[in-house]
């Protein structure tokens, strides 16, 4: 799943592939799963809304977007020089949308087979 979002009035393009999971613990050494999961618990998917912003690990959210990034675009500096180019960066308008695409990643798109 690719998708193109506005930030700091640049288009900027995500892609989530098998590939995500891979660039995700070569980067930063740490199992993507296990974060993504943190950071799907504080997310209310009815609302597309973080559900406390205290609890938001930030770290996180940034390493996954800067990962889903990197997989559209292998060019990108590392995650903190690649965040620096970016003078406003909204979380709210950005979170569902690297939400979704974190969900694309690690949901069945086969139809369960129960007799």
């Amino acid at each position: 799943m690719e998708k193109i979002l506005t930030i700091d009035g640049r288009q900027v393009k995500f892609k989530s592939t098998g590939a995500f999971l891979l660039k995700y613990k070569a980067q930063f050494k740490r199992d993507a799963l296990k974060d993504m999961l943190k950071l799907l618990e504080v997310y209310d998917e009815e609302t597309k809304q973080v559900k406390d912003m205290d609890v938001l690990d930030l770290e996180l959210f940034y390493n996954i977007t800067w990962s889903l990034a990197k997989c559209a675009d292998p060019t990108l500096p590392p995650a903190i020089d690649w965040l620096d180019t970016f003078s406003e960066f909204p979380l709210m308008d950005v979170i569902p949308e690297i939400i979704d695409l974190v969900l694309s990643c690690i949901s069945s798109t086969v139809d369960s087979k129960k007799k």
